[in-house]
């Protein structure tokens, strides 16, 4: 093996660990025996996304697809950078559209396919998300994720009695796919299974806790303060009901809550009782709003998908939180119950 292969081969084996400073020195050093691979800067692009700096990553793939107008990887790469965190739904189509030229496989078709339709479904396009869909090779694949990616599809499209079949294929086949038990949890709790679905999520929460937090992730006390920064930015009608909340970073939200309904991939729960609400309780006269607002670290950074993105996830999670909580219960038909995110 030469020494760019050495250095290719150690850079792919790190990222795949997740230690994008490990592989990122390695695509360095590649980098300096030939400049001009068109393989390693698919990998700097990769472990650029990986430590959360979406536009350099972008930039790679783009020098890779200059230097190899072929490339199929880089080509599918720089699409989900373009999807998440960049939401460049229009650009990402056209790339999975360039990338189907090159497609010569049945797994290579479905990967142009799939990240195809997640893009219609990013931009809102669903009639022609659903036409991408039928365009998909029939399984089986060599390789058993898209089982998993196919069913998730087709729940993502409405399509439930579809997705159901492949999703409950993934859970089998890897008893450790987070995401697998997550789509079964919502594909039993649309079927009113209570139970079934409390069991699926409390598995996918479990398995979530034992990843280790992106290369990106801030530090705890790092993000305490960006969630300060997004209160105090939020709009004055929103922020005056979580300014003086009882601010609580974890991150997951607990067991009991998954068994109590809760999401439990949920970014934000926001616990308030009015004056009214605590009198009606029979807690008195409290003197003005009680609230706790609690706040899922690495659930917020899995929505995010970079660093960059992390602040605008967290705001658009507590406007969701706010107006679910307290606007929307002034309307015509308010929810039973508060079901968060």
């Amino acid at each position: 093996m030469d020494q760019l292969s050495a250095h290719l081969d150690r850079g792919w084996d790190l990222a795949q660990k997740g230690d994008a400073a490990g592989a990122s020195a390695c695509a360095k050093r590649a980098l300096e025996i030939d400049p001009q691979s068109p393989e390693v800067h698919n990998l700097l692009g990769y472990t650029s996304a990986l430590s959360g700096e979406s536009d350099e990553a972008l930039e790679h793939y783009r020098q890779a697809i200059a230097l190899d107008e072929t490339y199929l990887e880089a080509m599918l790469n720089a699409a989900e950078v373009l999807m998440h965190p960049l939401g460049e739904w229009d650009e990402a189509v056209d790339l999975c559209d360039d990338a189907l030229e090159y497609a010569e496989t049945k797994e290579e078709m479905a990967d142009c396919l799939l990240l195809r339709v997640d893009a219609l479904l990013g931009k809102g396009d669903v009639e022609e998300a659903k036409k991408c869909m039928a365009r998909l090779p029939d399984p089986p694949f060599e390789n058993g994720s898209y089982v998993f990616l196919i069913g998730r599809a087709y729940y993502e499209l409405g399509e439930t009695e579809k997705a159901a079949p492949f999703i409950e294929e993934a859970v089998r086949t890897d008893p450790t796919h987070a995401d697998a038990y997550y789509y079964l949890g919502l594909l039993r709790d649309d079927a009113g299974d209570t139970r079934g679905a409390v069991e699926a999520f409390l598995r996918s929460r479990a398995l979530d806790m034992t990843k280790p937090p992106p290369a990106w992730a801030p530090s705890p006390d790092a993000f305490a303060q960006l969630v300060r920064r997004v209160i105090q930015s939020l709009d004055a009608l929103l922020a005056r009901w979580v300014r003086d909340a009882d601010i609580y970073i974890v991150d997951v939200p607990g067991a009991e809550l998954v068994v109590d309904g809760v999401d439990p991939r949920a970014m934000v729960i926001l616990d308030a009782r009015t004056p009214e609400e605590a009198a009606a309780a029979g807690l008195g006269d409290t003197g003005g709003l009680q609230a706790r607002l609690f706040i899922y670290q690495r659930n917020v950074e899995r929505g995010a998908g970079s660093v960059a993105a992390l602040e605008s996830e967290l705001t658009a999670g507590l406007e969701r939180e706010i107006t679910a909580v307290f606007l929307d219960r002034d309307s015509p038909t308010p929810p039973e119950k508060h079901q968060l995110n």
